[in-house]
């Protein structure tokens, strides 16, 4: 009877000992880890012209968090360009509430490249609507992608592809513009200052879908488009719908 009252008792007290563990071990298991502090993902632009431009800019972070129309409009180098896509070089021609809706590319001629534009020619847009509306959506396309990444050949929201070399501070596009300070990042675009003002006359031969060039006479077609829709994907043509596209793009 000893025997069995002794292992009874050592039995009650090892239920007894695991029972009092128990909240240790959930409790250990409530708390999760601390986690890590946010980061800044906001990289630096490069360029060659970076220093002039951030000059007259606000913190970079600032920016970031901002839709591209606020951005563009906080650029001072590039104001010219800012007036031509929010409505101050033609009241007609507002495309900021499409490019809020992005993501894009945002290629941004600075204010010394309208400056060298035949100045009749700036009249002639500023006077023309559809060539104005035109040109604006030829220096935007469909993604949100960084220096190293931006480069390839894509069309654009006028429906006329461009063509980008290079990385880093070192683009090109078109073989004519240069990079001068970017990519500068809004919360749904990234924005590429470039010296020069493109030109559809300076378009690429358009790349199909397998690789290759379409013909001399395609290529001329799609270059005096005017249409103003932007486009609904990355790998194909603009479409002609007035809805902007809402399709994202890997950084």
């Amino acid at each position: 009877m000893k025997t069995r009252t002794s292992r009874f008792l050592g039995v009650t007290a090892a239920v007894a000992a695991l029972t009092a563990s128990l909240p240790l071990a959930v409790s250990a298991y409530a708390d999760p880890p601390p986690l890590p502090p946010p980061t800044n993902k906001t990289v630096d632009p490069q360029g060659p012209g970076c220093d002039k431009v951030k000059a007259g800019m606000p913190d970079l972070k600032t920016l970031a968090n901002k839709p591209v129309s606020q951005a563009l409009a906080a650029i001072p180098a590039i104001s010219t360009f800012n007036s031509a896509v929010s409505g101050g070089l033609n009241p007609a021609v507002n495309v900021t509430s499409v490019l809020d809706n992005g993501p894009y590319v945002v290629f941004a001629p600075t204010n010394e490249a309208f400056a060298a534009l035949d100045p009749a020619k700036l009249e002639a847009l500023k006077a023309d609507p559809a060539a104005l509306t035109s040109l604006d959506y030829y220096h935007v396309f469909l993604g949100v992608l960084g220096n190293d990444t931006v480069k390839g050949q894509r069309p654009t929201q006028q429906g006329t592809q461009i063509k980008v070399t290079g990385d880093g501070g070192d683009i090109k596009v078109n073989d004519t513009a240069k990079l001068v300070c970017g990519a500068i990042e809004a919360s749904n675009a990234r924005i590429y200052i470039i010296d020069t003002v493109l030109d559809l006359a300076d378009a690429p031969a358009p790349v199909t879908a397998a690789g290759s060039e379409t013909s001399t006479s395609s290529t001329s077609a799609t270059a005096t488009s005017t249409s103003a829709a932007p486009s609904t994907t990355e790998s194909a043509p603009a479409s002609t719908s007035s809805a902007p596209a809402t399709t994202t793009a890997a950084r």
